[in-house]
């Protein structure tokens, strides 16, 4: 069992790097775009109509999967005040009902951004052409992602591995 969660946790490790890979190239896009669109309106005089939406969904994307990864590296929010006056005993608790938080927030992520984007795919973005659901993509995805690394913690709490500490990375060690 132990060694199938550290299997699992691998598996979603590369996930968050992946996601954290692709965040990091849409801000360059981004940044890319912005730059293209300032040019365009100041020196050419003649501003692109697609550039503002384009970079508008794209930093979207990038912040929905960098708040994603920062759930599966312990970046986000929570009870540190708390956790520095309980006893150790209890910190764990404070941290697992931190992660069911988390996990109830982004199912809702998931439940009703899916239900967004569900409404709105017949929609059409004029200046890219992109279904409108693709607005709401981000949130369900990151939603998702969140879930999962959510419960990755509770699981791998629940194995007795070193997860609360957000520089361990759980190991399998030879016995």
């Amino acid at each position: 069992m132990r060694e199938w969660l550290l299997t699992v946790s691998r598996g979603l490790r590369t996930l968050s790097t992946a996601a954290l890979y692709v965040a990091g190239v849409g801000l360059v896009a981004m940044t890319v775009i912005v730059a293209y669109q300032v040019y365009m309106r100041f020196v050419v005089n003649s501003s692109p109509p697609w550039t503002e939406a384009a970079a508008i969904m794209i930093m979207s994307w990038f912040i929905f999967l960098g708040a994603a990864v920062g759930v599966r590296e312990n970046f986000h929010m929570g009870f540190d005040v708390l956790l520095y006056m309980l006893p150790a005993g209890a910190k764990p608790w404070l941290r697992a009902i931190s992660d069911i938080a988390i996990f109830a927030f982004a199912f809702g992520m998931v439940w009703y951004g899916g239900a967004l984007a569900i409404r709105y795919l017949g929609t059409r973005i004029p200046v890219l052409g992109l279904p409108q659901a693709f607005t709401y993509l981000p949130i369900v995805v990151s939603g998702v992602l969140m879930c999962l690394f959510s419960l990755e913690r509770l699981a791998l709490r629940l194995g007795g591995e070193p997860v609360d500490d957000p520089v361990t990375e759980p190991t399998i060690t030879e016995a």
